[in-house]
């Protein structure tokens, strides 16, 4: 049984198991060619390009989205459709640009007819997204969508815990609706531009090292309003 270690998200509790990642895998670069020769799961047989994620090895914040669409497919290029479009506009409100993050998915290649990640295809790639992380050692990792937030905090609804963010060792770790999301209702884009704003914040206080209990109000929640 693999060690793990137990966390706390507005009273979730979590057990995350501490994975192997080979030490081969030193770079960005030694990532992506791991990813693209990958055939770990059934998902390799279908793709046109594997899409490893794209960003500056340095770059403070990493978002973590679902899984490669079509436009990503073709491309071999994260979040380049639609609702990459709308990704951009949110960094724009910040004053930040894609070039200045890091942008990955939990699943590198995409799942036939855009459909929901399977439990073995997560876990198929959750190597590659714990080297990119281990690489990258972003200050904040957005959880872009209920299935990224599956992975911190398992039985935890998006819609109840968006725009809150825990501390996660020096790390922050966020929790966003997948910019899609706007785009299937339109009510959701105030939504999630606030939450994006309250993001700001949290990348701050992640630079300053300011802990929860460093803090004024509440630690599980950055607001404006």
């Amino acid at each position: 049984m693999n060690k793990a270690h137990l966390t706390q998200w507005g009273g979730c509790a979590i057990i995350t198991p501490k994975m192997t990642v080979p030490d081969q895998w030193n770079t960005l670069e030694e990532v992506a060619r791991g990813v693209n020769t990958c055939t770990g799961c059934r998902l390799s047989q279908g793709r046109t390009r594997g899409v490893p994620g794209e960003g500056p090895a340095n770059a403070r914040i990493f978002f973590v989205g679902e899984a490669p669409g079509w436009h990503e497919d073709q491309q071999g290029r994260p979040f380049v459709g639609p609702a990459g479009r709308f990704l951009e506009e949110l960094l724009e409100l910040v004053e930040l640009t894609r070039e200045q993050v890091f942008i990955g998915n939990l699943l590198k290649s995409r799942p036939p007819g855009n459909r929901d990640p399977l439990p073995d295809e997560i876990d198929a790639c959750r190597r590659y997204l714990d080297a990119q992380l281990r690489i990258v050692n972003p200050k904040v990792v957005v959880a872009l969508g209920r299935h990224s937030l599956a992975r911190l905090c398992p039985g935890q609804p998006i819609g109840k815990i968006h725009g809150t963010w825990r501390w996660e060792g020096d790390r922050i770790h966020f929790a966003m609706y997948h910019p899609a999301a706007a785009l299937h209702q339109q009510s959701l884009k105030k939504v999630i531009q606030e939450d994006m704003l309250k993001l700001h914040l949290a990348l701050e206080a992640a630079e300053k090292a300011e802990k929860p209990e460093d803090q004024p109000g509440s630690p599980q929640q950055l607001s404006l309003f």
